[in-house]
């Protein structure tokens, strides 16, 4: 039975499409280390869901040492945390207990126990190629009406650069409040770029927008 149980996983893995940007993040249930929580009990905030490994893995633990310390600058710009990994609920418990006392690091947010793997195939964390037995290091941005706005995918040997998670959800912020696009490297306080115009007859205006104009599809501006 459980032979046939976990073919039956190994077949939906390999038929699930990895979700969408721009449609809706996939919807869940779960077990997490603060009670059971779904998708929509974030709905209204923005969420960094990411998936690591393993617990009691010395890359994880960094990461999530990066991400508690990251936690009060996303919760000013109303982000929550959640993370995930396809261990137990008690596995995780005694993890963070253990992350806290060796590195007086207290973890705050959520991590959701998913030893069926269900939440993982929900959101094409399991790279078979890579592990069969771990999720990747996924990260996916949802907007507060559920929409799914960013994903990031590293490799099970790179821990994740938190700082750029930070300024990832600033741009998207940004991006939302003043319908502008971010350049390469753009950080808060920087320039962002104006969209293209769409006709000829917008595209001559452009020039004389009082933009910082290169040509009359790059313009930049300040916010």
């Amino acid at each position: 039975m459980a032979t046939d149980v976990a073919m039956a996983t190994e077949v939906l893995i390999a038929n699930h499409s990895l979700p969408r940007l721009g449609q809706p993040a996939p919807v869940f249930e779960a077990e997490t280390t603060h009670g059971t929580l779904r998708l929509d009990d974030f709905r209204g905030s923005w969420l960094v869901l990411f998936s690591h490994p393993a617990d009691f893995t010395p890359v994880c633990t960094t990461e999530f040492i990066a991400f508690a310390e990251l936690a009060p600058e996303l919760k000013k710009r109303g982000v929550e945390l959640c993370g995930l990994s396809i261990d137990s609920t008690f596995s995780h418990i005694a993890w963070v207990r253990n992350i806290e006392r060796n590195f007086g690091v207290k973890i705050p947010f959520p991590v959701i126990a998913d030893l069926n793997k269900e939440v993982a195939t929900l959101y094409g964390m399991l790279m078979p190629g890579e592990s069969k037995t771990a999720t990747s290091r996924c990260l996916f941005v949802i907007d507060p009406n559920g929409i799914l706005r960013a994903m990031i995918y590293y490799p099970l040997s790179t821990g994740r650069n938190t700082q750029e998670v930070l300024r990832l959800i600033d741009a998207l912020q940004a991006t939302d409040k003043h319908g502008i696009a971010t350049p390469a490297n753009w950080k808060p306080g920087d320039k962002v770029i104006v969209p293209p115009p769409a006709t000829t007859d917008d595209a001559e205006a452009r020039m004389q927008a009082g933009f910082e104009t290169t040509d009359w599809y790059f313009s930049k501006k300040a916010v």
